[in-house]
């Protein structure tokens, strides 16, 4: 009998219930991040009276639909999991397959990718019953993006109290994150196991989140597929002196004269100008640079800096990358060449263990996906570590199948111990210096 109510400090919540687990979908993690909260650090959601209904997924956050022939057909050509956009946006959904609010199940806090321009956390790659059945909770959450996420400017620095700016999709993953941590035992979690997981630019939000005074102890291990890593090109330390200029340089293009006036705006006059700032961006060679940025308290360092001196969390650490991802040239991986984000995975290890941390379990997935020639392309894991290959198009094997279900269960058994070998097996080895394993995963 799996929980259809439960009590958190904001209020009672129904959820969906489902066969051997409930979801609950839309729940509010903070403040509606509008009009006078618009580039503001995230502010605490209302309580609400009664029980409410958790039954829609939430808007995603806002962003433009640019066209991507390849992505839309492989993630967002199905309308039943289409979503609007919205500035209110900040919500979470647990898939929970406890029965009581006691349980103390461990808990994966994953973190949607999309280069911090778009993404939502119900995507339809993205599904809690396969860690359901192994008794593990699945949250995802949104996050502001693009413009909204990610702008600093002088203006902002001001009204602050910390005279910070620009991180406000960072600072909603960690209210989301602290959200989790205080309600998550009424889902029938341990919040003392959180492992926050992410692929892309969510998994270089987790190397953010690990690497931030901020989340505390509120992590206990981190998975970071295609995004986390040493040195791997991905995280390129944006220093908020830069990430001020970038800002001042899109705020002249809207035309507003002060931190009211641009509040004021509408959606359409801010992605108006956002188009002509991208633009200018490509075309100077500085590409995206929405992103994290080091403000000193957020971030205190650049990502390598912290890795090296070991102040990053003293936690297990699960992280990898595909054989065709990011910075691979087609030629490289069929010469089967190492690329910069798979030694990346491999140094972070290496340099955490050099720091008096334990080394990490890296993986390398290079299944060659069937249906077209992309290969064991950028995010096409998803489908394996979320169990969800009957949404995908491809003609996809009983391989395929087998394939993701030995990934779950590592996924499922390192959110659970730490380690992603079930009780007694030594398969996947941590990679040392002097044992450099890689864990590769195909059909």
């Amino acid at each position: 009998m799996s929980l259809s109510i439960v009590d958190t400090q904001y209020g009672k919540l129904e959820g969906e219930k489902e066969d051997g687990y409930t979801i609950f979908k839309g729940i509010p993690y903070a403040k509606p991040p509008v009009g006078d909260l618009r580039w503001r650090a995230p502010r605490k959601p209302d309580h609400w009276d009664g029980i409410r209904k958790a039954d829609t997924f939430p808007c995603k956050s806002m962003q433009e639909s640019l066209p991507n022939p390849f992505y839309d057909k492989e993630f967002y050509d199905n309308d039943a999991f289409c979503v609007d956009a919205s500035e209110d946006s900040l919500y979470l959904n647990i898939w929970t397959p406890a029965c009581t609010a006691g349980e103390n199940l461990p808990v994966i806090f994953y973190i949607h990718g999309g280069a911090f321009m778009g993404g939502f956390g119900s995507e339809k790659e993205f599904d809690g019953e396969a860690y359901c059945k192994r008794d593990v909770i699945l949250v995802t959450v949104n996050y502001r993006l693009n413009i909204f996420g990610f702008l600093a400017h002088p203006w902002f620095m001001e009204e602050d109290t910390h005279h910070v700016t620009g991180n406000y999709g960072i600072l909603d993953q960690i209210a989301a994150l602290e959200w989790v941590y205080h309600n998550i035992r009424s889902f029938g979690g341990d919040p003392d196991n959180i492992t926050i997981m992410g692929q892309s630019a969510g998994a270089m939000s987790v190397q953010t989140l690990i690497s931030s005074p901020l989340t505390g102890s509120m992590i206990a291990k981190a998975i970071m597929q295609s995004g986390g890593g040493y040195d791997n090109g991905m995280n390129d330390d944006m220093k908020l002196e830069d990430a001020l200029a970038y800002g001042r340089t899109y705020v002249e293009l809207t035309g507003a004269k002060s931190a009211e006036e641009l509040r004021n705006k509408t959606t359409e006059e801010l992605y108006a100008a956002l188009g002509a700032f991208m633009g200018e961006m490509m075309k100077t060679g500085r590409g995206l640079v929405l992103k994290p940025n080091i403000d000193g308290y957020v971030l205190r360092e650049d990502y390598n800096s912290l890795i090296e001196k070991g102040a990053v969390k003293r936690i297990p650490y699960l992280l990898g990358s595909n054989k065709n991802d990011i910075f691979v040239e087609k030629a490289d991986a069929d010469a089967d060449v190492r690329s910069k984000i798979y030694q990346g995975c491999v140094d972070f290890s290496h340099k955490l263990k050099q720091a008096g941390h334990d080394p990490s379990y890296v993986y390398f997935f290079k299944r060659q996906m069937p249906g077209d020639d992309a290969g064991a392309f950028h995010s096409a894991e998803l489908w394996y570590t979320f169990g969800t290959l009957n949404r995908c198009w491809r003609p996809l094997t009983e391989a395929d199948h087998t394939l993701s279900k030995t990934m779950i269960d590592f996924w499922a058994n390192f959110a659970g111990t730490g380690n992603p070998n079930a009780e007694g097996s030594t398969k996947w080895k941590p990679c040392t210096e002097e044992d450099p394993f890689v864990m590769e995963f195909d059909v």
